[in-house]
């Protein structure tokens, strides 16, 4: 197993690159993790900068004191994933997050598509936003990512087919099998650029939507013979895809 990740705004050391983790991160490496010196651990940024560190000794309850190695940058992978996300009920959205980000989704975009129940407006949707990103910045941690999904703002049907437009490879899972949804296990994919995939709600994507997406070049694909509920389609079309494009060789 890797070490334990946390995240840290900047990599500043002191004299002989002795670094402090203090704040809740430090707390954590403290008091719940219980690090001991000459253990090793690695601080990140979130965005792709991480580094290896010593445990050199704990402090207090929530100071760390480590020994930092040189700055590395992991780059950014290809073909990079997007998943379109619309907008699932209860937390089942902090759900989806969490299992894409610890699959390897690298770009997360909520959707307010028309059959969502949940609605995203004002305050509340801030609020629910900002669970998602907490979400996805837990999960990376977890998983000892070291660059973390980003999760964009709620996007609209026309801000989601102008994102299909752009696309390398542009796919709505759709679970209308008599449309004739190609298999998702069998698509072309390309080796580099941008892969956005959009899931739909518990009660599917719109006919008028699913029209304005395929005009915007985007394909109907299905995962299998069974449907998935839309916290977990994305997961499993991440996988599918990481796994066929050699991500996850």
């Amino acid at each position: 197993m890797t070490a334990p990740v946390f995240v840290v705004d900047h990599f500043d050391a002191g004299g002989g690159g002795h670094y402090v983790l203090d704040g809740p991160e430090g707390r954590h490496a403290v008091s719940v993790k219980r690090l001991q010196p000459g253990e090793d651990v690695i601080l990140t940024d979130g965005a792709g900068r991480w580094v290896d560190c010593v445990v050199l000794a704990a402090e207090g309850k929530d100071r760390l004191v480590v020994q930092l190695d040189s700055v590395s940058e992991e780059p950014q992978p290809q073909p990079r994933i997007t998943v379109i996300q619309a907008l699932p009920k209860g937390d089942r959205g902090e759900l989806a997050v969490e299992t894409m980000t610890e699959v390897g989704v690298d770009a997360i975009v909520p959707w307010q598509a028309a059959r969502c129940i949940t609605q995203w407006r004002g305050d509340r949707g801030l609020k629910a936003l900002a669970k998602w990103r907490a979400t996805a910045r837990e999960a990376g941690k977890q998983s000892r990512r070291v660059r973390f999904p980003e999760v964009a703002d709620a996007a609209s049907t026309k801000q989601v087919a102008a994102l299909l437009a752009t696309a390398d490879f542009a796919a709505v899972l759709h679970s209308d099998f008599e449309h004739g949804s190609e298999p998702l296990a069998t698509a072309e994919l390309p080796a580099e650029g941008e892969i956005v995939l959009v899931v739909g709600p518990e009660g599917g994507v719109a006919k008028d939507e699913l029209a304005l997406f395929e005009e915007a070049g985007a394909r109907a694909y299905v995962l299998g013979p069974t449907v998935l509920r839309t916290s977990t389609a994305g997961t499993a079309a991440t996988a599918l895809l990481l796994g066929r494009t050699g991500r996850w060789s």
